[in-house]
């Protein structure tokens, strides 16, 4: 089933059962207002009823002219004596005396709704005064009334009722269609992300979490497509970085088979094949690494680290590559630098950075470790505006790169530590790398 169907099936049932309780409280209630209204007339009408008497003979001692005033009123009542118990006159059949006085209505002045076979009659009783009289009004109305009243209510009640349930419906078809709407449309836009059209995606028209949703789909087709171009451009570099080593070896191994060099020649082939294996390898051993460090977590061990103590690390690894291209390197450490990662992997992605920079200066490199912050940055040429988007992706290095998995490998280590790593132009001139922890 539709989840627009089950949305309106649930909305019908919920408003069935909101009209079926509150049709039955009304119905009780309007019965319960309908006595209470019937009996306070009865109270009037009686005490009418009373006051005419007292005004026409200003007493009750002529029983005659009483019981023929009473027989003329269009009402259903009793003259009941209470000192003597006994009905003195009644305009209803005896039948109903006899069952009321059976069920010892008169006495009881408690009960207020009196029974006779299948009917029910609501009643008022008015003492007449002077009290030594001992008469007593009773004034009836039969319960049928109220129920064709009570009915007459309910049956415009359902109306009302069928009618407003019947908008409620549509209304709610309505509103469901227009929240479900946009999750069809999510739907189709799924189907386009399944097979990977991303340029057919088109954006939905949402509000509230459905918005919400509609974003997130749309960044996790964006990051995919991203993804995708990734692994494309590295499984094209990585074939092409890989193969241009193995042609050279190639090449030189088939000229020394066929005899084709010198023994100079030779040597020189034999030296230039190590050096290609020795390339190859550093490339497989990186990306070996990367993989890692984008599938195994548990290679990270995270350790409170000194930033003095690492920037002196990275200085230790770089001597070598400073002393040959004749630079300086400059550094400096606040005392409040502490940072919590994996100390050796750390060490290498700053190393890598580094050596990075080192390559690319002209003739100077600073290192800083401060507060959540480290920065190295060099006076070279800095990097291009079009190579930024794209400068720590795999296989994407400048002029004077090597392998182009260095800043990979620091940028998914700095990442995997919990920070992160940007490019920007130097105050030196160069490019200026900052990576910064959350506090």
């Amino acid at each position: 089933m539709k989840l627009q169907s089950q949305l309106n099936l649930a909305f019908t049932a919920l408003l069935l059962v909101i009209l079926t309780v509150t049709g039955y409280v009304v119905y009780s209630l309007i019965l319960g207002m309908l006595i209470d209204n019937e009996r306070t007339e009865l109270q009037q009408k009686g005490e009418l009823l009373v006051q005419v008497l007292n005004q026409q003979d200003g007493s009750v001692d002529n029983m005659e002219e009483f019981s023929t005033f009473l027989q003329e009123q269009d009402l259903q009542l009793f003259l009941y004596d209470r000192s003597q118990d006994q009905v003195m006159l009644s305009t209803m059949p005896q039948q109903f005396v006899r069952n009321f006085s059976a069920n010892n209505y008169f006495a009881n002045e408690q009960e207020e709704l009196w029974e006779a076979g299948n009917r029910k009659f609501v009643t008022s009783r008015i003492l007449i005064y002077p009290e030594r009289t001992g008469l007593e009004l009773v004034l009836l109305t039969p319960m049928t009334d109220l129920h064709s009243v009570q009915q007459d209510f309910f049956q415009r009640m359902i109306l009302v009722f069928i009618i407003g349930g019947i908008a409620a419906i549509l209304l709610s078809y309505l509103l469901t269609n227009k929240l479900v709407t946009p999750l069809t449309k999510l739907k189709h836009q799924l189907k386009i992300i399944e097979k990977r059209k991303f340029n057919e995606i088109e954006r939905v028209k949402a509000t509230g979490e459905i918005k919400e949703v509609e974003q997130g789909l749309y960044d996790m087709a964006t990051e995919l497509e991203r993804y995708m171009k990734s692994q494309q451009a590295f499984f094209q570099n990585a074939s092409h970085e890989l193969k241009t080593p193995l042609m050279t070896i190639q090449g030189y191994a088939e000229g020394i088979r066929d005899g084709v060099f010198d023994n100079d020649d030779r040597e020189k082939g034999l030296e230039m094949m190590v050096t290609e294996v020795s390339r190859l390898k550093t490339i497989i051993n990186e990306m070996i690494l990367l993989a890692k460090l984008d599938s195994e977590q548990t290679t990270y061990q995270p350790e409170q680290i000194n930033g003095a103590e690492l920037i002196e690390q990275v200085l230790d690894r770089a001597l070598p590559l400073v002393s040959d291209k004749g630079i300086e390197l400059h550094h400096s450490a606040d005392k409040h630098s502490i940072f919590y990662a994996d100390q050796e992997k750390l060490l290498r992605a700053l190393s890598n950075i580094t050596f990075n920079a080192i390559r690319h200066a002209r003739s100077q490199v600073a290192i800083k470790a401060g507060e959540n912050m480290i920065t190295i940055e060099d006076d070279g040429e800095g990097v291009p505006q079009e190579l930024i988007p794209h400068i720590f992706h795999r296989f994407v290095k400048g002029k004077t790169g090597e392998t182009g998995l260095g800043l990979a490998i620091a940028r998914a280590i700095v990442e995997q530590s919990g920070g992160k790593i940007t490019v920007q132009d130097s105050e030196l001139g160069g490019a200026k790398f900052i990576i910064t922890f959350h506090e």
